[in-house]
């Protein structure tokens, strides 16, 4: 049976793919699976001699085939909106497949619809903010609320926590800046949690963009499988000039076109990144830190990952803060310009 985080892992392994034709093949299992009425894998007539039966994620034909079966389903869901639907309304994109970026920006590129918008919380973490909307609206006739993607709980840090292992600085952009620049990798903290699955500069993993040995020890840190991309953020500024990206990114939902390749920890392997925009009106703090990093290297770019454990929500306590650094390997964390550095990881 399909795991949680399977789908997340296939859209990484697509990103590989350097054809985009399928075999013979290949087209008739996908043809199987796709076409009428729904069919189990394991009743496929021709399962044992299927194309990349057990041949595992690091077989070069499987990912071409993990690209091709993707485009496969979005050019059903997109013939059947061509077909089915009216052009030139709004698309709003909700549940879990609105986490699959590549789609998001294949919606915005057919030019089908006036507008796409994909939710920061699209998986199922936005549930429970539309069943109260739909309960207000039922009581009030107001559908209406206020709140964005900061929206989640303050950071716990009044807490019994032994901080003898770190030396504790009082520090600005620019000192943080140049720990990055460095080459060291700090856990983020600021304001209150995002909501959603997406880590957006509030609890968030940074790191210096440019080596391919930085998004390796990412993944080590977070206990993921190598192949799996690390994403940019990047002042709105600069969007364009790095990534071609000439609108509002804030979500990190849309892929863009790295156009250098600088930036090697933060573009996939088909020259795409999953980019957050960043201005000072959608993150403070964050937009200051990338602005003392581009005057310190030229980019105002950074390595942006998830705070967590593995299958845990994002970390939102000193406790599991400092867990987490002394565990995975970080070399400290910053709590709301306070700077954490373990004592071994800058002598």
């Amino acid at each position: 049976y399909p795991r949680g985080s399977d789908a997340g892992k296939l859209m990484a392994l697509a990103s590989f793919a350097t054809r985009t034709e399928p075999t013979t093949a290949e087209a008739e299992l996908i043809s199987f699976l796709l076409d009428g009425k729904y069919h189990a894998l394991a009743d496929y007539p021709h399962l044992a001699d299927a194309p990349h039966l057990n041949v595992g994620v690091d077989e070069p034909e499987f990912r071409n085939f993990a690209g091709i079966y993707s485009d496969a389903i979005f050019e059903r869901f997109h013939r059947f909106a061509v077909t089915k639907m009216e052009p030139g309304l709004p698309l709003v994109i909700a549940g879990g497949c609105g986490l699959n970026c590549d789609w998001n920006t294949l919606w915005r590129r057919t030019g089908f619809f006036s507008d796409i918008f994909v939710p920061p919380v699209a998986n199922d973490s936005g549930s429970a903010i539309g069943t109260a909307i739909d309960a207000q609206f039922r009581l009030s006739g107001n559908p209406k609320i206020g709140w964005d993607v900061y929206s989640g709980s303050p950071f716990r840090a009044d807490v019994d926590v032994d901080l003898t292992p770190y030396e504790v600085y009082n520090a600005g952009p620019d000192d943080v800046a140049k720990f990055l620049a460095d080459d060291m990798i700090l856990g983020w903290v600021t304001g209150r949690c995002e909501i959603g699955p997406r880590a957006l500069g509030n609890r968030s993993i940074l790191a210096a963009p440019f080596r391919e040995s930085t998004r390796e020890r990412l993944n080590k840190i977070k206990q993921r499988e190598q192949y799996r991309p690390i994403a940019p953020t990047c002042l709105r500024a600069e969007a364009e000039r790095w990534f071609g990206c000439r609108e509002d990114s804030s979500h990190m939902l849309f892929t863009y076109k790295a156009t250098t390749d600088a930036l090697r920890a933060v573009t996939h392997v088909n020259g795409t990144a999953r980019l957050q925009t960043v201005t000072r009106q959608s993150n403070g703090r964050l937009a200051d830190l990338l602005a003392a990093f581009q005057q310190l290297t030229g980019y105002g770019v950074l390595c942006n990952t998830s705070l967590n454990f593995s299958g845990k929500g994002l970390i939102n306590n000193l406790v599991d803060m400092d867990a987490f650094t002394r565990e995975r390997g970080l070399d400290g964390f910053v709590i709301d310009g306070s700077v954490y550095l373990l004592r071994d990881s800058h002598d």
